[in-house]
């Protein structure tokens, strides 16, 4: 089996610092460090739509959500875990653009869901295959069966780290 980046971080601990323990760092590491490459990967398909992957994110969740395709912007926060203002700023954006609107929900005018327009649905459904496509591309290098045990492993890492679904969830993809 071939050296990543990671192999060589823990061979200079293991050197430096034999007593420790850094095994752990062989999973997190990893796990961060794909997820900057992945990045690396995948918003290049988001910019050739003129968007950024939090923004992908935003109308993906939108979409998923099933019509309406409405969320409450606390909704779509948790869902992506970013701060309110993180996701204030990608809403401006958006409406900006005329993907998304925000009106005063009829039940309570205090709240100001936020909705696909016809632009944001036409939009999302023409990233979304390109997208999946990317990230078949990205996962060829792995068969189907160690594809599905990774997707299985990594989700029992997200349940014991406290991961689990709200009553209407938007995740990213």
């Amino acid at each position: 089996m071939a050296s990543d980046q990671m192999d060589a971080i823990l061979a200079q601990w293991r050197q430096q610092m034999p007593e420790l323990d850094h095994s752990p760092a062989a999973v997190i590491g990893r796990i961060t460090r794909l997820a900057q490459l992945l990045d690396q990967q995948l918003e290049p398909v988001f910019a050739e739509h003129g968007l950024a992957g939090g923004e992908f994110a935003v109308l993906a969740a939108l979409r998923r959500a099933g019509a309406p395709y409405q969320l409450t912007p606390a909704e779509l926060a948790r869902s992506q875990m970013v701060t309110s203002g993180g996701m204030t700023k990608r809403l401006a954006a958006l409406a900006r653009r005329g993907l998304i609107s925000r009106e005063p929900a009829a039940a309570d005018r205090r709240s100001l869901p936020v909705a696909l327009t016809a632009a944001g649905k036409d939009l999302i459904e023409a990233v979304l295959p390109e997208h999946l496509a990317n990230e078949k591309r990205l996962l060829a290098g792995l068969d189907s069966t160690t594809q599905h045990d990774l997707a299985r492993l990594l989700g029992e890492l997200a349940l014991a780290l406290g991961d689990r679904p709200r009553r209407r969830v938007a995740a990213r993809n």
